[in-house]
């Protein structure tokens, strides 16, 4: 099995670098191409064909995912079916929810109570106002949530009454530590 650990979106670094140590087999895939409209669906190919690159074939993977990634998920792990990749857990850490229909990023941050949480510095004009993909089956593999920052804590919460496992840290290694157990328990 190998954790895919995907950065945010914008091309920002994954902020739990010292999961590298704790999760099993993590790869990080680089998205740099998705500061172009349309963002996600760059997003998702573009994790897509990393995940390829980084990860043999017919391997199993469990996909987590940071910030704005967080709601692209599905579709990530749509492509990996496709590719005959299993899923087998989804994590998603301080990232907004994936929810039925089209949503815009701005309509998660209204109704997930994110609207406190400033947009980011170069952010293009049109992010916030994208329809990003969604995938009717999923979830199709157990989902985890890590809360690191109180911003996201309504997320979380609304992931445990999904019947998610959620888990709280506050940063550095005691958040890597909480993801490695979330990946594990996920996985059992």
């Amino acid at each position: 099995m190998i954790t895919v650990l995907l950065p945010p979106t914008l091309g920002a670094p994954f902020s739990l670098p010292d999961a590298a140590d704790l999760v099993p087999s993590p790869v990080f895939p680089e998205i740099q191409d998705d500061d172009t409209a349309p963002h996600a669906a760059r997003y998702v190919a573009r994790a897509s064909l990393e995940i390829g690159r980084l990860v043999g074939d017919r391997t199993p993977v469990v996909l987590v995912a940071e910030g704005d990634g967080g709601p692209l998920l599905g579709a990530v792990g749509a492509a990996q079916r496709s590719a005959h990749r299993p899923v087998l857990g989804y994590v998603l850490v301080d990232a907004p929810l994936p929810q039925p229909g089209s949503p815009t990023r701005a309509d998660l941050a209204r109704n997930q109570l994110l609207t406190e949480v400033p947009a980011r510095e170069g952010e293009p004009a049109a992010y916030r106002t994208e329809r990003l993909p969604t995938v009717p089956d999923w979830p199709d593999a157990p989902c985890g949530y890590l809360l690191t920052d109180p911003a996201y804590a309504h997320p979380a919460h609304l992931a445990g009454m999904r019947g998610w496992t959620v888990r709280e840290a506050n940063g550095g290694r005691s958040a890597a530590g909480e993801l490695a157990a979330l990946v594990r328990d996920l996985v059992r």
